[in-house]
């Protein structure tokens, strides 16, 4: 499909309104349709005229645009909208994302960035990029329990489903001992052994019935083996060809591997498309990430496949991110803050962090690290470490 793309800009301000339009007029098949100052006039055009892309700031009149745009998105699916905002914080994005927007970018706008973006959402409109079975498979790992591994895929994974709408599968991977049920308060019918048994004669509605759905969200969660004889009886091929059926019914794919590397961990993390690698800040921690990333290495992963995610993390820490970061030669793609008495809450009620404090500071930052790892929407998190020299860690710089 090379048909033109029915464009409608929202822009306020006239001299970013003659950038952009510039910008435009430079992507091959778009076709600028209409321009307004204001969304609220723009909607019963936009509602008569289906218009399939729709760029609009956003920085004036905020909820009221953003009020629109879920309007909009709700009532037209096929239509694309790309947000821009001279302002930009985590929970701007997250409502944005949650009103139906595709791509946030910062205004002042760079043109790389923003041809990028539409070039993008072209792809999606045309068909290039199938937007219903395109699956992005994340893993969690740590080669040390305690670290928060599985309360970190579980909040995550909720997260995603609550925020994309889309079908999101849980994978409990820790054979042995694992504890998504437990901390999502599920008693399932099925686990990961009898869906392995079944994997020929399965179809995409006895997967989603052969998982357990999470409460009226679109989560689904599939535990670990009842007994350690089924789990044995799993091999790496069969966690392969799992992974690869699960791609083609669902959109994300969450996976809690054991903290071990083992033959089964390792093909999951072959088969994900990132890795968060969770971690806190501390000297044996260096030395366990070192471990991580060395082996990563060797199996040839990019790097930027793997995400460091710090856990636990306090400002007033001895050892300052930067540091750690330098020690490891790997940035810090995300830091989730220390709240003891809200993750513990949750994990003894058997519910995500959101349902017992939304407000708080480790539920916005799940939320915040949802929206960052979701496919269907960008927001860029650049993380600059600094240079700190003459500390502790400055002792596994030069390990191998």
């Amino acid at each position: 499909m090379n048909s033109e793309i029915k464009t409608v800009l929202i822009e306020s301000d006239k001299t970013a309104k003659e950038l952009e339009i510039n910008y435009l007029s430079k992507i091959e098949n778009i076709d600028l349709i209409k321009d307004f100052e204001d969304i609220s006039k723009a909607y019963d055009y936009i509602r008569d005229n289906h218009p399939n892309l729709i760029i609009v700031d956003i920085s004036n009149k905020t909820q009221q645009a953003l009020e629109t745009i879920a309007k909009i998105s709700n009532n037209l699916k096929n239509t694309k909208i790309v947000v821009l905002s001279y302002e930009i914080n985590s929970e701007l994005v997250i409502q944005a994302l949650r009103a139906g927007a595709r791509e946030f970018l910062l205004k002042p706008l760079i043109e790389k960035d923003f041809q990028e973006a539409i070039e993008k959402i072209k792809d999606l409109i045309e068909g290039n990029i199938n937007d219903g079975t395109k699956c992005k498979v994340i893993s969690t790992f740590s080669n040390k329990g305690g670290l928060g591994k599985t309360s970190i895929a579980t909040n995550v994974a909720v997260e995603i489903a609550n925020l994309t709408k889309e079908k999101v599968a849980l994978i409990d991977l820790n054979m042995q001992m694992g504890d998504i049920t437990t901390f999502l308060n599920l008693n399932p019918v099925f686990d990961t052994s009898y869906v392995i048994r079944n994997l020929n004669r399965i179809d995409e509605a006895s997967i989603l019935s052969s998982l357990e759905k999470y409460k009226d969200t679109s989560l689904y969660v599939l535990s670990d083996p009842p007994n350690l004889e089924q789990a044995q009886n799993i091999t790496a091929e069969n966690i392969t060809t799992l992974i690869n059926i699960l791609k083609d019914v669902f959109s994300y794919v969450v996976i809690d591997t054991t903290s071990s590397f083992d033959e089964k961990t390792i093909v999951a993390l072959d088969n994900s498309d990132l890795i968060m690698l969770v971690s806190t800040i501390n000297v044996p921690s260096v030395r366990n990430c070192q471990r991580c990333l060395d082996l990563f290495n060797q199996l040839g992963y990019p790097k930027d496949k793997v995400k460091l995610i710090v856990n636990r993390y306090m400002e007033n820490d001895e050892i300052k991110a930067d540091e750690f970061e330098n020690a490891l030669k790997h940035n810090i793609y995300f830091k989730i803050p220390n709240n003891y008495f809200t993750i513990i809450a949750s994990i003894n009620k058997g519910v995500p962090v959101s349902d017992i404090n939304p407000a708080s500071n480790i539920a916005l930052s799940f939320r915040e690290l949802a929206s960052i790892l979701s496919d269907n929407f960008t927001y860029d998190q650049k993380i600059k470490p600094q240079k700190r020299e003459n500390n502790i860690l400055n002792i596994f710089k030069n390990k191998k």
